[in-house]
């Protein structure tokens, strides 16, 4: 009987072999590791935190979970608070400014030495009347969620900008009004001028906003969108988590490297910082003890009093110090449109204070190594910068002879005067008299008072005139100074474009403080400006520069130290041009953990 039934039997005893065999191998897979098979858009998509999609402004995310401990983390310290990871508020808070630098892109960026280069663009061409930019996109890029970059991008991000509801900075919003923005393909855009801008191409950085996550959200209403909070960037880094603590304001924020940015060529190699945390401090001095603890790994000074704490606190052997120059000048400026100051508008006076001036020691003495002397209204890190100028040695002697041979004429006396003012060929006299308006800096007073007592021994009467910031501020707008120390900001862009502070046409409603009224100095400026070729705008600037030395515009005194402390466990770091803060972050693809 078992006879007949053999082949059944066999048959069962081969099935139960191969479903036990068929366990094993299901076991087998469930505890090996499998290599992940995912598309880049699956998994740009995931590496955003879910969470995110429904956070407003006000409502901070919780996030419990731990960064992976194989993860190589830099932790960067902020002073401030989170408000808005969009590109087109971040001009409004440094916080936000410094973050988005390293999630959003725009369509150029800045080399080593402040030039525009191509980014999300690929190439570009000027029409021969400087008024139209037809700007040809990259066909590689892929937003952080994984959709393609294109055009209607671009025209999205350029409409709310022109919108009158746009809430952002009234300089942002002035500017990108005059500006014409047409989809002409789906990677070909064209931007139209009403005039000639030859700084347009450096406006182009601004970070760049996905439409298709934003379609349908207006001007009025993008202020306030939980995009902000959860912001998709085509940067090299993107949004991981938001922490907080007791549902209180963000305590920080953590960035990682971008899957689909490293499938680019411009991504594919370096990064080997896979993750940036950036922790917020209420103060500097937290910031400082963060550093000082091993909290953070990098900290960076953003002014003077910042610089001389930074220094005089750093962690013994542990720290690296990187150093830049400031995109800002600090000169002392003459007010040419004050009748009782008439004599700033001679030109012989203007170089003899000019030559009576021995800049070096007060450098030296008064700011303590937060400066270096300026030789130039423009930074020395810029393409434009010349550096040799025609400046006049040091020579009291000479000083004195082009005052006497000025041809200036003295103030009118005042009409209540009981006194009649002293000729200056009397000996003894002084020729005239003059306050420096200063901030009530410390270093800043000192650095004046200097200044005075040099050319107080040119036979002058100078002092210093010392007041609050808010009155300083108040009576340098309305001109209300003889003479002035002032830090005229030249990092709001990476151009050369300072036309703001020397133009005839800047005085009174614009940024030229002591009503410079000097046609050649005003032409170049038109020019530069205007001319689109960097070869030409280069040859102007190399002749404002040297008119501007020759004819003492004004006296270039100093340019402010840029401070960035980082734990020695890092390499790589290192600082070119720095037109922002941000651009601290520009060679972020080298840094690497210290393997030696």
């Amino acid at each position: 009987m078992l006879r007949g039934l053999r082949w059944q039997i066999a048959a069962l005893v081969l099935a139960c072999v191969l479903f036990a065999f068929s366990l094993i191998l299901r076991s087998s897979s469930q505890t090996s590791p499998v290599e992940n098979t995912a598309t880049p858009q699956v998994e740009a998509a995931t590496a955003t935190p879910e969470p995110m999609a429904t956070v407003a402004p006000d409502q901070p995310v919780s996030e419990e979970r731990q960064l992976p401990t194989t993860a190589v983390t830099f932790r960067e310290g902020l002073v401030g608070t989170v408000q808005r990871l969009n590109p087109l508020f971040a001009d409004l808070n440094p916080v936000d400014e410094d973050i988005t630098s390293l999630i959003f892109e725009g369509l150029t960026q800045i080399n080593a030495y402040g030039e525009p280069q191509p980014k999300l663009a690929e190439s570009w061409v000027i029409s021969s009347d400087g008024l139209e930019y037809v700007v040809r996109l990259r066909q590689d890029v892929l937003w952080q969620d994984g959709i393609p970059f294109s055009a209607d991008d671009v025209v999205y991000t350029m409409s709310l900008l022109r919108s009158p509801e746009f809430t952002g900075s009234n300089e942002l919003a002035t500017f990108w009004r005059t500006v014409e923005t047409e989809r002409l393909d789906t990677y070909l855009v064209r931007f139209r001028l009403t005039q000639p801008l030859g700084s347009f191409l450096e406006k182009l950085r601004i970070g760049i906003l996905p439409y298709h996550a934003l379609q349908g959200t207006d001007a009025a209403q993008i202020a306030t969108h939980p995009f902000n909070l959860s912001p998709i960037g085509t940067g090299p880094y993107q949004l991981e988590a938001l922490r907080s603590r007791n549902n209180s304001d963000i305590e920080s924020v953590d960035l990682q490297v971008s899957s689909v940015y490293r499938q680019r060529s411009d991504g594919s190699e370096g990064y080997a910082v896979d993750r940036m945390r950036f922790m917020l401090y209420s103060s500097f001095s937290e910031a400082l003890a963060g550093l000082q603890n091993h909290e953070i790994d990098g900290l960076a000074a953003r002014d003077r009093s910042e610089r001389e704490a930074l220094m005089s606190a750093l962690p013994a052997n542990q720290s690296e110090v990187h150093t830049a120059i400031q995109p800002v000048l600090g000169t002392i400026i003459f007010n040419w449109q004050n009748e009782n100051t008439a004599f700033f508008r001679e030109q012989r006076v203007r170089l003899s204070l000019e030559t009576g001036l021995e800049r070096d020691p007060i450098i030296k003495r008064s700011l303590r190594n937060t400066a270096v002397r300026a030789d130039s209204p423009l930074v020395p890190t810029s393409w434009a910068y010349v550096s040799d100028l025609p400046w006049s040695p040091y020579d009291l002697a000479t000083a004195r002879f082009l005052l006497e041979t000025a041809n200036w004429r003295r103030p009118e006396p005042a009409e209540d005067a009981t006194e009649e003012p002293v000729a200056p060929t009397e000996e003894g006299a002084e020729l005239f008299n003059f306050n420096i308006l200063t901030p009530d800096d410390p270093a800043l007073m000192s650095a004046v008072g200097e200044v005075a007592s040099q050319w107080s021994q040119l036979n002058l009467g100078v002092g210093v005139d010392a007041v609050s910031n808010d009155v300083y501020q108040q009576r340098l707008q309305s001109g209300d100074f003889d003479a002035a120390l002032v830090e005229l900001s030249l990092g709001e862009s990476a151009d050369p474009d300072i036309y703001a502070f020397w133009h005839q046409g800047q005085y009174p409603d614009g940024k030229n403080y002591g009503g410079v009224d000097d046609r050649r100095v005003s032409e170049i400026l038109e020019l530069a400006r205007r001319d689109a070729s960097g070869i030409n705008r280069a040859i102007h600037y190399a002749d404002f520069q040297r008119d501007f030395i020759e004819r003492a515009i004004a006296i270039p005194l100093y340019y402010p130290l840029y401070t960035y402390v980082t734990s020695s466990a890092f390499e790589g770091i290192q600082l070119g041009f720095m037109g922002l803060p941000s651009d601290r972050f520009k060679t972020i693809q080298a840094w690497a953990p210290v393997t030696s």
